[in-house]
């Protein structure tokens, strides 16, 4: 069964129907988000108790139950003060060191650092250094929050497909992650750059960050924009949301070589949780 789920993946109109469910997903008509709401919560066996607001039904849509708030302090930032933190509640897919310019997917299959980021130049960058890749589960919190303190220089939209995201289709679908639309930020921090990269997947309605709303337009070509010579300077602290998934996905942090290192006890499919340690600083040179 395996196999016609990877034909289904490459035969349906992704984009179309990831569009369609993102229209019933804005909806505010009761007879609309409720039973989507409903559903979703028995289907995923959603925990609200963590939730700023734990009744489903109270929220105006399914966007903005999916993409709900915690409670203060439901998710306590890592002490260390050397620590890079988890910027999602998830598992790890794959982490580990990016070789000879190449991050490592799933079974064999790798891509390469320039084909995720859409820029050699950028891909440079992080010859040699690290990369984690957190995948969000349908019932996970869905804010992507800073893994350590930064300040925004570049973004870059790349168009793409939108395969499903998830252990399957990492085995199977060449550079899944490489050729899924997706939003690349790039951050100036104490640990040098930093690149977290907000993938998208079928049924991922948008993309939302805090300094853009929306930034997943239906394009067909790379925008670029620039944050260094722009009035409106975005700085975020380590642990402050930086965005948001409507539905699913996956988040991937790079950072260049002799800069952090990873737990050594995570490995792929181990659980996280936003604000957890991910890995620790290394003295820059």
């Amino acid at each position: 069964m395996q196999w016609l789920f990877i034909v289904f993946q490459y035969l349906v109109p992704q984009h179309l129907l990831s569009r369609l469910v993102g229209k019933i997903a804005a909806s505010e008509l009761p007879w609309i988000k409720n039973p989507f709401i409903d559903w979703f919560s028995r289907r995923y066996q959603v925990d609200m108790s963590e939730a700023a607001a734990p009744e489903p039904r109270n929220y105006p849509s399914f966007n903005a139950f999916f993409t709900r708030a915690l409670k203060a302090g439901a998710r306590p930032l890592d002490s260390d003060p050397d620590s890079i933190v988890s910027p999602a509640d998830g598992a790890i897919s794959q982490l580990g060191a990016i070789e000879a310019g190449r991050i490592f997917q799933a079974k064999g299959q790798t891509y390469t650092t320039a084909e995720l980021l859409g820029d050699t130049d950028m891909a440079a960058l992080f010859d040699g250094g690290v990369f984690a890749t957190v995948y969000l589960s349908p019932r996970d919190y869905h804010r992507v929050h800073m893994p350590v303190s930064g300040r925004l220089l570049r973004t870059l939209y790349v168009p793409g497909d939108l395969f499903s995201v998830n252990q399957t289709t990492a085995e199977n679908v060449p550079r899944l992650f490489a050729r899924n639309e997706r939003l690349v930020c790039l951050f100036d921090t104490e640990c040098g750059p930093m690149a977290v990269v907000l993938v998208g997947a079928m049924i991922v309605a948008g993309i939302d960050t805090v300094w853009a709303g929306q930034v997943a337009p239906p394009l067909k070509q790379i925008v670029s924009t620039d944050f260094v010579n722009s009035p409106a300077i975005v700085t975020l602290e380590k642990g402050a949301e930086m965005g948001r998934f409507k539905l699913g996905s996956t988040a991937i942090v790079l950072f260049p070589k002799n800069a952090v290192n990873w737990r050594e006890d995570l490995q792929a499919n181990s659980p996280l949780r936003m604000g957890e340690r991910l890995g620790q600083r290394l003295t820059r040179p």
